[in-house]
């Protein structure tokens, strides 16, 4: 069993790309199950095989507690958390090949609390992986682009997962994803971008913190997904396999 940790911002397409990636898998032989992480999520536009909110309910614990939209959130994933054994038991019983879990939409609460740490060590699997979406309507420029591309560095040393950076909603940005591929693979261009859009403190700092993650291994690139069509799935699924299988792709 492999499980795929599938992250981003609020907004980026988690859950769509969690129904598309089940739906590749399925479609080409591999038995594949999806874990939801989000408690607070009222529709998915996939089936569950396994629902966080089996084991809490948002609107009972804001009762219950008095607490607004937020703190039940948080409640919520440090109960999910104390759950992890029945969580793993309802794996188990499924046993899948590819576990995809669709974490949380506000990241946060997911990344930097313990909680959402302690689940990501304590599903059994036999290997990890994570998959870190860049929406693709955020970074259409290079200062929002390096910005989340921090963000997506500081998810990776929380998870302390091997981690695929993909962009999504490639539908909506049209040639502006040429621009983005590029900034992605090569800090030339992308200082050079910096400089034509800010002014010089701005600049200073954001390429400061862009060399520094550039000696951190970032400049991998991103992979292209559009979670309308399915388009890039491909080449995720390469990606997933060198890290999740030593290289073997499922049959296509």
């Amino acid at each position: 069993m492999k499980t795929i940790f599938i992250s981003g911002t609020a907004g980026s397409g988690k859950s769509s790309l969690t129904s598309k990636l089940y739906d590749y898998y399925t479609k080409n032989g591999a038995f594949s199950a999806v874990l939801n992480l989000d408690p607070g999520v009222e529709s998915l536009p996939y089936t569950c095989d396994v629902d966080a909110r089996d084991y809490v309910d948002m609107l009972s614990i804001m009762q219950q507690y008095e607490l607004g939209p937020n703190g039940a959130l948080i409640m919520a994933n440090d109960i999910i958390a104390s759950k992890i054994d029945d969580i793993q038991n309802e794996v188990n019983r499924i046993n899948p090949d590819y576990l995809i879990v669709d974490t949380p939409g506000q990241i946060e609460l997911f990344a930097y609390r313990s909680s959402g740490r302690f689940i990501v060590e304590n599903i059994s699997t036999d290997e990890k992986t994570s998959i870190f979406l860049f929406d693709g309507a955020l970074i259409t420029t290079p200062v929002n682009f390096v910005s989340i591309a921090l963000l997506a560095t500081s998810i990776r040393l929380r998870l302390n997962l091997p981690t695929i950076n993909v962009v999504t909603k490639t539908d909506l940005i049209g040639e502006r994803l040429n621009d983005i591929l590029k900034w992605s693979t090569s800090l030339s261009t992308l200082e050079n971008a910096l400089a034509k859009d800010t002014d010089g403190d701005t600049y200073s700092l954001t390429t400061n913190i862009l060399r520094g993650l550039n000696l951190g291994g970032f400049a991998q690139g991103l992979i292209p997904i559009s979670n309308v069509t399915g388009d890039g799935l491909v080449n995720l699924e390469g990606a997933l396999s060198r890290i999740l299988n030593l290289g073997e792709e499922v049959e296509d």
